[in-house]
C-alpha cells in the first residue's frame, strides 16, 4: 500500500480507502437497502481486514443508510480497539436527511447541526475531513465556507473537502477562501472510471492547479467494471447494477473497454476490476480510489488491485479504448498553446 499526500496538506493517506456505503441499509432503507445492508458483525470484519491491508482512510456520509453507516463505522473502530490517530476518518453532509426544509443542504445551520450529530454516530471528538456532499444552489458560498471555518477552528474538523460540484463553482470558493482568510477546499471527491473520465474535462485540471486531493468514488461504474457484465459475461441478478442502475454510464463506449480490459487481466492473471481499480491507481492527479465491498472476497480482490502494474503499452491501450471525444474549449486550448506549455496537460495523461 502506497500513501500520498492529501492535497497540499501535511496528511497522508492510502491510495485505497474504504468507502462504506454497503453498511447498514435494511428493508426500510430504500436504494441503500440494493447498495448494501451489512451489519455490525460484518462491518467489523472489513474494516479490520482494510486496516490489516495498510488502508488508514475510511470514507462515509451521513445520508448513507440515513446515518447507520456512520453508526457501524464508529463502533467497528471502538470493537477493532485502532488508535484514533492511526485513522483517516471522512464523512460528509449536504444529502436529504429528512422531509423538513432545512434537513438538507450547505447553509450554516445545518452544517452545524449535523457535524455533531456525525460525530455522536461515529463517537469521535473530530473529523479530519469533511466534505460538502451535493451542490447547494440556495445558499451563498461564503456561509458555507465561514461555517466550515469555524468547525476547524473550534477543532471538530481538520480539514474540508468538497463533492460533486463543477469546476467553475470550487474555483470561485478556492478564491473567496483566500479572500476571507478561511480555510479552504482540500479535496474533490468525484466519479472517474475508465468508462466515465468526465473529470478529466475541466475538474482535472483544476484540482492540478490548485493541488486539490482528488479522491475517487465508484471507480468500478457502480459495478459494472467488475467483470460481471458485458459481452461475453452473463448479468448477475442478484447484483447492485441490477437493482440500481448508477451512475449512469454510456454502454456503447464502456463495451470496448471492458474487452481491453479483459484481455489484459487474463495476461496479469488478474481481474477484471483490478484491471480498472490500476488504471486509476496509475493516473498521478488520483489521490485515493475509494473502494466498497458487501463481501470480504470482493474486499480481497479490490486490495489486490495495488499489485498490479500496468506497463505504460497497456496503459496507453486502455486510455485509447476509453479516450473521450474532442471538447470545446479544450481542442483549441491544445491548439493555441502548441510548444508553449512544458508539461501539458491531456486527459488519461
Amino acid at each position: 500500500m502506497k500513501y500520498k499526500q492529501l492535497g497540499r496538506t501535511g496528511l497522508y493517506v492510502s491510495e485505497l480507502c474504504l468507502g462504506t456505503m454497503t453498511l447498514g441499509g435494511n428493508a426500510d432503507a430504500g436504494m441503500w437497502k440494493a447498495i448494501g445492508s451489512l451489519g455490525q458483525n460484518e462491518a467489523n470484519e472489513l474494516i479490520a481486514r482494510a486496516l490489516a491491508a495498510g488502508i488508514n482512510f475510511i470514507d462515509t456520509a451521513d445520508i448513507y443508510s440515513f446515518g447507520q453507516s456512520e453508526r457501524l463505522v464508529g463502533q467497528a473502530l471502538k470493537d477493532i480497539g485502532v488508535p484514533r490517530s492511526d485513522i483517516v476518518l471522512a464523512t460528509k453532509t449536504a444529502g436529504a436527511m429528512g422531509p423538513k426544509p432545512n434537513d438538507q443542504g450547505a447553509s450554516r445551520g445545518h452544517i452545524m447541526d449535523s457535524v455533531q450529530k456525525s460525530l455522536e454516530r461515529l463517537q469521535v471528538d473530530h473529523i479530519d475531513l469533511y466534505q460538502i456532499h451535493a451542490n447547494d444552489s440556495v445558499t451563498p458560498i461564503e456561509e458555507t465556507l465561514r461555517a466550515l471555518d469555524d468547525l476547524t477552528r473550534q477543532g471538530l474538523v481538520r480539514y474540508v473537502g468538497v463533492s460533486n460540484w463543477r469546476a467553475g463553482k470550487i474555483g470561485k470558493a478556492l478564491g473567496l477562501s483566500e479572500a476571507l482568510h478561511a480555510t479552504r477546499f482540500e479535496t474533490l471527491q468525484a466519479y472517474y472510471s475508465i468508462a466515465g473520465r468526465d473529470v478529466e474535462l475541466e475538474l482535472v485540471p483544476l484540482v492540478t492547479e490548485e493541488r486539490m486531493g482528488l479522491l475517487v468514488w465508484s471507480p468500478l461504474a457502480g459495478g459494472l467494471l467488475s467483470g460481471k457484465f458485458g459481452p461475453g459475461a452473463p448479468t448477475e441478478e442478484g447484483s447492485r447494477r441490477s437493482h440500481f442502475d448508477f451512475p449512469p454510464v454510456d454502454l456503447e463506449r464502456a463495451w470496448p473497454c471492458l474487452a481491453e480490459m479483459r484481455a489484459i487481466a487474463d495476461a496479469h492473471g488478474a481481474s477484471v476490476a483490478q484491471i480498472a481499480l490500476a488504471w486509476l491507481l496509475a493516473k498521478r492527479h488520483v489521490t485515493s480510489v475509494i473502494i466498497g465491498a458487501k463481501r470480504i472476497e470482493q474486499l480481497a480482490d479490490n486490495l489486490g488491485a495495488v499489485d498490479v502494474a500496468l506497463s505504460e503499452d497497456e496503459l496507453a491501450r486502455l486510455d485509447a479504448v476509453s479516450a473521450l471525444p474532442p471538447y470545446y474549449p479544450g481542442w483549441m486550448i491544445d491548439r493555441q498553446e502548441a510548444g508553449r506549455r512544458p508539461v501539458p496537460f491531456r486527459p488519461g495523461a
